[in-house]
Parts: structure tokens; sequence; C-alpha cells
């Protein structure tokens, strides 16, 4: 086996580039009352497909919460449907009762979603809508319509407001200049409570020179859109475009001014030019890549999972990301320890800039875990098991993991510590990574509790394992605990500060309780029951604290037949990473596809959080599978001396692995037969 690892070089990009297997997503048999969309999104704008012709199911605008829906604790905010249309063909309006030959296909390398259809003998359609990548609150959609008789359309751009928006105005004005007019079809709303007001305008860009006569319609069910008429003869293809911005007070002071303002600027960019940058932006993001040579399936699958973390995040936004991303509102788009310890490596190594993003959101969140900390009785900074927009805990009342996940306050530190690892950035550890450490410490401290063997248990917690609830000594929580106190002296030794002793010392006496034969025991009084997820085999991967490889094999045959069939899809894929190490290559990749294809739903494919489940994207278990091939078959492991490569076996038909762009300079790893 060969592995190799050497900076990115120039005479690989060109190959990547115009590469075209392993890019496209179709589906062609559309089943309306079986159909999951699929999301393009930009890290700010996510906008979900449908199986209706030129509609979305979904639009969601990152980090815009308000108080509404379950559990008494605030949600992401379900805005206006601002990427919606309507096509009338001679008077008749499309719908998915009259259309025929729909297909549907995502090219994940340029980031946009086609639908193309024929109504009767008389119209061809192709619908591509984008989240723009290098305009973070701006989407577009281009539209074609050729003519297979004479023919008079009329396409109309529609704005949408759920019924929970508060007092929605509809607004159409006409922008003209000497050679050019520029409809905006604008629409605001105040959210639920009245927190946000949040804003959306829509604008028509057209090729030719000459504007269309537009006609805007004011509906009285919280929908207003503006159409044009045309007539085509057989033959003749008629194109335009849409543009469309959404804000909101998150954002920006005035919504509804820069919502207008952001699409007259993309408007007069010129679809040429947005779609250039666009495009320009994905070429960057895909010189990080995961090539795998000799399994075409395998290809798409990592392929679609990376897509979907890249366009969940955003480089610079301070924002982090929620288990469904931008998919949708599930979990009420709360953010929780799935970020950092299941989706936040597989970033790291590929795209640090937006890994930090994940970690910004938290360093700007800081008195929010202060205050829980505070309000718990400990010291320092404990955050939240599920955080919203002010960092605070966002957990329903009912639940315990609110009170209780305690090991969410040390994996928010170990990924502070992990990012230092990738970019040995010594400013950034200074300023916000050392002062976070501490402050985490600094709860650990307060938060352990001396017994009479001199040891510090940690008593009453919820484990990483959900179905243990108020348990003592978790194996996952002492784990982590421990390295963060380790990682907190380590860091102070990097900038030359003097450590806190008791951080090593409590380290050094927090108990990882074992059975009889070695076995890790998942916590004091765990017997064998069923468990939700992973948990003790997390202290192999990614802790690193059991090394043994008779106890790593112990502990994963002892717990891989205990895990409930039903539980989350990412156990199976640190099962996958562990069984790589120990060289079982075929165990290894028969868990691969565990923790992820039993959770595939049609027609894309796109993946629910456990098997059966109707809840996609599970963002959570992309990154899970992809750390079983970063991790696993790719053999890449965070140090303190950055990434290296381990000695890991490829799956019975992989070729090679190659992950290109990896870390702050851009590394190509390699692993091949």
């Amino acid at each position: 086996m060969k592995k190799i690892a050497l900076l990115t070089t120039l005479f690989l990009l060109p190959l990547i580039a115009t590469a075209q297997s392993g890019w496209i997503i179709e589906a062609e048999e559309i089943d309306p009352n079986n159909y999951y969309g699929i999301t393009v999104a930009n890290g700010m704008v996510g906008i979900v497909s449908s199986a209706e012709p030129l509609r979305v199911s979904e639009t969601v605008l990152n980090g815009v919460y308000d108080f509404y829906g379950r559990g008494r604790v605030s949600n992401i905010l379900r805005g206006f449907n601002f990427a919606g249309m309507l096509l009338d063909v001679d008077r008749n309006r499309i719908n998915s009762n009259n259309i025929s030959n729909m297909r549907q296909r995502l090219n994940m390398r340029e980031a946009y979603f086609e639908t193309t259809f024929n109504y009767q003998d008389k119209v061809e359609v192709t619908q591509r809508v984008r989240a723009l990548r290098h305009l973070p609150f701006t989407s577009m959609i281009e539209m074609e319509i050729t003519a297979l008789q004479n023919v008079t359309i009329r396409p109309a751009s529609v704005i949408e407001a759920p019924d929970h928006l508060r007092d929605v105005r509809s607004y159409y004005s006409v922008i003209d200049r000497p050679h050019v007019q520029i409809p905006l079809l604008s629409s605001v709303a105040d959210s639920p409570t009245g927190k946000h007001t949040i804003a959306v305008s829509n604008s028509f860009l057209f090729e030719e020179e000459d504007m269309p006569h537009y006609i805007h319609e004011d509906w009285d069910h919280n929908m207003h859109l503006v159409h044009l008429t045309k007539e085509l003869r057989a033959g003749e293809t008629y194109r335009f475009t849409i543009v469309s911005s959404a804000t909101s007070t998150e954002h920006f002071s005035d919504p509804h001014s820069e919502a207008e303002r952001l699409s007259v600027y993309a408007m007069l960019e010129g679809r040429d030019r947005l779609l250039m940058r666009h495009n320009a932006e994905w070429d960057r993001l895909w010189e990080s890549d995961i090539i795998i040579e000799g399994n075409d399936r395998d290809q798409l699958d990592v392929r679609s999972a990376l897509y979907h973390l890249y366009s969940f995040v955003r480089e610079g936004s301070r924002l982090s990301l929620s288990p469904m991303g931008l998919s949708g509102l599930g979990y009420n788009g709360h953010v929780f320890w799935d970020t950092e310890i299941w989706m936040y490596p597989p970033l790291l190594i590929m795209q640090p800039e937006l890994a930090r993003s994940i970690i910004d959101y938290r360093t700007d969140r800081i008195e929010g875990a202060r205050t829980k900390a505070f309000s718990h009785g400990y010291r320092g900074a404990m955050f939240p098991w599920e955080s919203n927009d002010e960092g605070q805990e966002a957990t329903p009342y009912w639940a315990l993991t609110g009170p209780f996940q305690h090991h969410i306050t040390a994996v928010v530190g170990i990924a502070f510590w992990n990012y230092f690892q990738v970019t040995q950035d010594v400013e950034w550890l200074e300023r916000d990574g050392f002062p976070l450490l501490q402050e985490v410490a600094e709860f650990w401290l307060s938060r352990v509790e001396e017994n009479d063997d001199g040891g510090f248990d940690i008593i009453n917690v919820v484990a990483a394992d959900e179905h243990a609830e108020n348990v003592d000594n978790n194996a996952f929580t002492n784990g982590t605990a421990i390295n963060v106190l380790r990682y907190t002296t380590k860091a102070a030794e990097v900038l030359g500060v003097q450590p806190d002793p008791m951080w090593n010392y409590v380290a050094d006496r927090i108990p990882i309780l074992e059975f009889p034969d070695g076995t890790v025991q998942e916590h004091a009084t765990y017997e064998g029951e069923m468990i939700k997820q992973a948990d003790v085999n997390l202290l192999t991967y990614p802790l690193g604290i059991i090394t043994d490889r008779e106890q790593m094999r112990k502990n994963l045959d002892y717990y891989q037949q205990r895990v409930d069939p039903q539980g989350p899809a990412m156990t199976h894929s640190v099962y996958s990473v562990i069984s790589s190490r120990l060289g079982n290559a075929g165990e290894a990749y028969e868990l691969f596809h565990k923790g992820y294809r039993p959770n595939m739903l049609p027609p894309f494919g796109v993946i629910a959080e456990v098997a059966g489940g109707t809840n996609p994207y599970f963002a959570t278990g992309a990154g899970g599978m992809l750390q079983s091939v970063l991790s696993g078959f790719g053999g890449l492991e965070l140090t303190d001396e950055g990434i290296i490569q381990l000695d890991t076996p490829l799956p019975r038909g992989w070729r090679s692995i190659t992950i290109t762009g990896a870390g702050v300079d851009g590394v190509t790893f390699e692993n091949r037969r």
C-alpha cells in the first residue's frame, strides 16, 4: 500500500476541474408522495427542492430565530418563500398533473438544482436554482422556455408569506434608468413575537435589451407576484433570470432597503458575472475534494456529503450549523454537539476557514455559557446543549439533555484545540482559543467532585448514549473532560503562560471505568443494556484515550452488539474508523455503508437521522460518514504537529483515495493499493 502526502500542485487542478463523473445526482422517477427534497445553499440561504414544478418546498435564512412552534423555545424562522414561480401556457397553468418527462438533478460541481419537463406538445422548460456562493443573501433562478409550437407564455415571480409572520407588507416598484428598468417585488413582515423584521426582494434580469411589460398582482392570502406575457414562435427559446435577496434585522438594521439594494446590485451585475463569480467560489471550495478511484457509487455518496457540509456553512459568517444544516427547520435549527464532534472535523481538515466560522460562533456567545455556568452553581463557561442565536440554552424544558448533557462544554473546548492543531495559529490561540479553554477548564474544576480515594468523579449527567440519563462517571463525558483539561495545559505552554497545575492533576484522576475483563463500562451503573448511540467507542476515536488494540477490539465488539438499530447514523461511522485503524477493511467498509445507506430517501438519496426516518438532510450523519472516509480509509489524524496520515487499509474495489487541499497548506494525501 502506497501513501503520499504532498502540497497540491497546479497540474492536478485541471484534472479535478474537468472531471464529470461523481458530480451529478439525478432523479428520473419522481413520486410526489414519496419525495424528499435536496438543497442548494450558500451558508446563509438554503433552498430545498419540490416535486411540484417551478416550486420549492422550503427556504431557510441562517441565524434568524424567534419563539413559535414546539417546546416554548426559540426556533429558526420559516421565512418568505421567495424562490417559487408560476407559469401559464396559452392561459393554462402548469402543475405536476399536466406535465411530462419531468427530471431533476443536482450539479454539485457548480452547485445548482435543475428541473426539466414538457408541457403537452407546446413547450420544453428548464429551471436552474442557485444560492449564489459569492453573495450570501442572494439566490438566482434561471429559466429557459422553448416553444414546440406557437404559444403565449406568462411566467410569474412569486413571494409567499407563511401564516405565522405578522403584519405582512407587499411592495412593487420599477426603477427607471435610461437603458434599463429594474422591477422590484418585495415583501416585509415581522416575526411571530416581533423580535425580527424580515424582508425579501425579487427582480427580473433579461439577456435582451427590450424590457417586457410587467404586471403586479397582490393576492389576499399573503402572496403577491409580478408576471409578464410573451408570444413565442415554434423553435424559439426565451431566457430570463430572477434574482432574490432575503435579509432580516439579525443581519441589517434596515432589511427592507438592504434586500432591495442587494437585488438591484445582482440584477445590474448581470447573469454572466453572477455565474462567473458563483462558479469561481465553488471552484475554490472543490480544490479540497475527496476522490475515490474504483467505485462510482461511493464517490457520489461521499461527494454528496461533502457538498452538503460546504453548502451549510460560510466562511466569515461567524455562524454555526444545526443537525439539519440549511435543509429545513429540524431540531429548531439549534446548534448541538453534532457540530463540533461530527460535522466540524471534516470541515476542519478540508476547509479550515469554513470551520473557523463554527468556533467563532462559540467565541461570540461565551457570555451565554458564563450565565449558564453561574445559574447551575459552577464557575467558568458551561455551553448550552441546544444553542440559539444568542448562545443561550434552547432545549425544551422537559428534555433532560439541557440541564445534564455536560460533555458539550468539553467538546467545544476540544474543537478549539483541534483548530490550533491544524492551523498552528498562535495569534488566534492567544486572542480567542486560550481564553475560552481557560473558562472551560474552570468549569470542569468546579464540576468534578473529589472522592475518598483522591479521584475526581463526574456525577449526574446524561451520557452521549442518551438512553443513559442521570448517571455517574459516563465514559465519554469523563474522557472529554480529561482531554480538554490537558489541552488547556498544552495551550498555556505554547503561549509561555504558567498553566494551573490543577488542570493536569484533575485530568489524571478522572476515572474511566472498566468491567473485570477490561472492557470499558459506559457508566457506573451500566449492565449491558441497549445503548442509543456511540459512547465508549468515542474514547478511541476521536478522543484517542483508548489506544491499546486489544481493548479497542473488546470495546468495539461489546458495544456493536448493544447499539439500538434505530439509533442515529453517525454511530456506525465511528465504528468504521476504529475498524479501519484495527486493519479490518472489510468490517470498516460494511460499517461505512451501514452508517448512511439505510437512511437514504428518494429520489436523491438524502440521508435521514435514522434508518426509516423522514427528517433529512441529517448533516450530522454526513459528518460522521466523511470521518469514516477521511480518518478511516484515508488514515488522517489530527495531532499537535498538524494533520498526519496513519497506515490504514482500503476497502475492496477501491484502487485509491486522494484527499486534496487539506489543511491550511492545501496538502494532498493519497492512499493507494
